[in-house]
């Protein structure tokens, strides 16, 4: 009997550790949301307006509705494919249209953004501006990519433009500024008032992303219960949300520090959605699991994937990570890092162009390069580490011993990966 008491007592105790109380994801709360099928990718809505599409067609309201619908399916799919035939039909929207030309052009740039072509975006929200029309939508899209090519002190006087504090649309963007100016408490206030104002409205659209990015904002303060519940909630809306899930597969990661199960959620979503970049979250985890062959097969779907003719500069931050750290393809890596520069002159563009010629032995260079461009610029976890590397190299261990401390409280958005390697910097 008093064996019996014992083992209890160690059942309980275990139970109610401290470990186990940190776990916050359950698998019961999201686990129907990983059954879900395949996004349609047509409707009747889409063929009744496709079908109106001829060759040479001028169907000016076709158009726009078909590259709306193609829109949708690549969000809701990950495929390139659609992202591509939605430009193809605003491209031709943009030729014929005599009215609403500002708002087609303004779509358009939508669509460049998406494929990180920033500065044809920026090119067709100037003209948009100069046509007139949607004035509002004009200046916050031009805010949007301004903040692309870091051009903050541009982007800042758009803003001020469009100041107006019972506004989504401001909203978010004032939210994003305060997150770029580090900020986080003030980035949170903002986005929940835009929650506020989303709910009120019942957009669905509106709900999904203010759920979504306050989840983000919940995590990169360390409120990981508060991230896990809007992830849920934007999945009660939107099953198939793929964003969502690898929100909560990040959080079963890195938090409650169960890869086995963040790779299960992993493995559901890349059934029905096909985005490069889960295969390489999918091949981090199984490198920290041990597990070699997830690792490279996922290395080896990324790279297949990229080279699919549509990508153009969407995942050159990736591939370039990896040409420095797993395939040792400095050349290729130094390419696409004076690439990204001229493509966006931002910290992080900077920061990946420094950490090349640290990689290839000019720790001068590199250290050049982060004083100007990304030293005091952002507080980035990955973009702080890189700094970091390089001003150890240099000797710099006051300012290594600075950033080093940052980091400590960022390795929930860093990964379990990175802990031994921040404790060795």
């Amino acid at each position: 009997m008093k064996t019996i008491v014992v083992l209890v007592s160690i059942i309980f105790f275990i139970s109610c550790s401290p470990e186990n109380e940190g776990q916050i994801a359950k698998k019961q709360d999201y686990n129907a949301f990983l059954k879900t099928a395949p996004s349609g990718t047509t409707s009747k809505y889409f063929e009744l307006w496709n079908s109106k599409i001829k060759p040479d067609s001028a169907q000016l309201l076709s158009l726009g509705k078909v590259a709306s619908e193609y829109g949708r399916f690549f969000k809701e799919t990950g495929n390139i494919t659609y992202l591509k035939k939605a430009e193809k039909a605003l491209v031709k929207a943009t030729e014929i249209a005599n009215v609403g030309k500002a708002g087609y052009r303004r779509a358009l740039a939508r669509n460049y953004i998406s494929q990180h072509r920033f500065k044809e975006a920026l090119r067709l929200a100037e003209e948009a501006q100069q046509i007139g029309g949607g004035r509002a939508q004009t200046r916050n899209l031009l805010f949007d990519i301004h903040m692309e090519l870091g051009n903050y002190t541009v982007a800042e006087k758009y803003l001020d433009s469009i100041r107006n504090m019972s506004d989504f649309d401001y909203l978010i963007r004032l939210s994003k500024w305060n997150d770029y100016k580090g900020d986080l408490d003030t980035t949170i206030k903002f986005m929940e008032r835009a929650k506020t104002i989303a709910e009120t409205s019942k957009n669905k659209g509106l709900m999904l992303w203010s759920f979504t990015n306050l989840a983000d904002y919940y995590g990169h303060a360390g409120r990981i219960k508060d991230s896990y519940d809007h992830y849920l909630k934007a999945l009660a809306l939107d099953e198939n949300n793929a964003y969502a899930k690898k929100g909560i597969a990040w959080i079963v990661y890195s938090h409650d520090k169960n890869p086995t199960e963040a790779l299960r959620i992993l493995d559901a979503i890349t059934k029905t959605y096909d985005a490069p970049d889960y295969h390489l979250l999918k091949a981090e985890i199984a490198d920290y699991m041990g597990n070699e062959p997830v690792h490279k097969s996922n290395l080896d779907n990324y790279f297949l994937q990229v080279e699919k003719l549509g990508y153009g500069d969407m995942y050159n931050g990736y591939t370039l990570d990896l040409y420095l750290e797993e395939t040792k393809q400095y050349g290729k890596a130094m390419e696409i890092a004076k690439q990204e520069v001229s493509n966006r002159p931002t910290p992080e563009s900077y920061s990946w162009l420094a950490y090349t010629y640290y990689k290839i032995g000019d720790i001068a260079k590199a250290q050049e390069l982060m004083d100007a461009y990304v030293d005091g610029k952002t507080l980035e976890p990955g973009l702080l580490y890189k700094a970091a590397e390089v001003y150890k190299a240099n000797g710099k261990f006051n300012k290594v011993k600075e950033i080093k401390e940052e980091l400590m409280g960022a390795l929930y958005e860093l990964g379990p990966s990175m802990r031994e390697q921040i404790h060795k910097l």
